[in-house]
């Protein structure tokens, strides 16, 4: 890094996340946000809520990005990074078009978004874009002044979102039973998605069996494994499995569910498990409910020993990461060349999305990409 903090052109950050219901009369219409348009009855949306009702109706995501917030606003500030941070939500407050247009009442007019989605895919990255196009379609449509707006490469294999993971699975081994721990697998958990979708996800060159989906946490994964060997001295066998299906039962989804290969490694003698959710920035619902929950209930069904360990969430590394990819991509936009950081055997990703990259079943506008109509 170099020794003055130099963000420009940029002059905000923009964290930019999923969002989550804060009370029980937000569920429903928090679920009528994320499922809008594909018609489910709100019946059916109330079942679906149950898993939120159980919690109290609060999904801890807001929460966790109020401490990646200020997680983030800390280092800025020990290290002299002279940037405002902002934080705009897909489904719930502070929704991405207000957050987005406080930011151009603010004066702001170059954008970096930092998104809570490591890796690439329609709905970790694409989706993502196309609520930033929208929103710019909206303020424009109030004769606003447009920003220009970019978004930070996928850092799902820089060493400051790697490195927490390597050390909660390490935890996550120690605190089992000495006489399963070395024999214990590692079952690294994802977000399941549409085999089509995973097939298309990445760059056009990376389209295939899985695409860059597959492929990204494949390669962290193993990193991981490497990394945990090397610490421990044990090889511990593991693989990629997947959890929070939540598509029509005939369409195919990647496999298998958490749930199904405790099944399996059970059956098989495996004596532990670790599951380490690698596909997750922080705790939200899904690894409370999928892993904490219904996966745990599993395991003591069959008498399997299983721990979880933890996500980044807002890892002093994590931020300090974040803060090394914005310096990265601002040396980048100023025309100079920093290094880029990065694990494994893929190398640091694009820092523009190409044509192409991730497509939506449908077309529709995105933006901070080479396709987006906001130049």
């Amino acid at each position: 890094m170099p020794d003055v903090l130099d963000a420009s052109p940029y002059d905000a950050l923009l964290l930019l996340s999923f969002g989550g219901p804060e009370g029980p009369d937000d569920v429903v219409p928090f679920l009528e946000n994320v499922t809008r348009g594909r018609g489910i009855p709100k019946e059916r949306l109330k079942e679906v809520g149950q898993h939120y009702f159980r919690f109290g109706g609060v999904s801890p995501i807001n929460d966790q990005n109020r401490a990646l917030l200020d997680a983030l606003r800390k280092d800025f500030a020990e290290h002299g990074l002279d940037l405002p941070v902002y934080w705009g939500n897909r489904n719930w407050a502070p929704y991405l078009t207000d957050t987005l247009r406080e930011m151009v009442q603010d004066g702001r007019r170059r954008i970096l978004v930092l998104t809570t989605s490591a890796y690439a895919s329609y709905s970790g990255c694409r989706q993502y874009r196309e609520n930033l196009a929208d929103a710019l379609a909206a303020l424009e449509a109030e004769g606003l002044e447009l920003p220009k707006v970019d978004k930070l490469r996928h850092y799902f294999n820089h060493p400051g979102f790697v490195e927490p993971m390597i050390e909660g699975v390490i935890r996550s081994l120690a605190d089992l039973p000495e006489d399963v721990r070395d024999g214990a697998h590692i079952a690294f958990c994802t977000h399941s998605i549409p085999t089509t979708a995973a097939d298309t996800s990445g760059p056009v060159e990376d389209h295939g069996d899985g695409g860059a989906y597959v492929a990204q946490h494949l390669d962290v994964a193993r990193v991981i494994a490497d990394a945990v060997r090397e610490r421990t001295g044990v090889d511990h066998p593991w693989q990629l499995v997947y959890q929070s299906r939540s598509g029509a039962p005939h369409i195919p989804w990647l496999e298998p569910d958490i749930c199904d290969h405790l099944e399996e490694r059970h059956a098989a003698g495996v004596p532990a498990v670790v599951m380490a959710p690698i596909g997750f920035v922080s705790d939200h619902m899904e690894v409370l409910y999928d892993l904490d929950t219904e996966a745990t209930a599993k395991a003591e069904e069959l008498g399997l020993p299983v721990r979880r360990s933890a996500t980044v969430g807002d890892d002093p590394r994590f931020a300090a990461a974040v803060r090394e990819l914005i310096l990265e991509r601002a040396a980048t936009e100023r025309g100079q060349d920093l290094a880029r950081c990065a694990l494994g055997a893929l190398g640091p990703s694009h820092d523009v999305c190409p044509v192409g990259c991730c497509p939506a079943r449908t077309p529709r506008p995105a933006a901070a990409g080479a396709d987006s109509p906001y130049a």
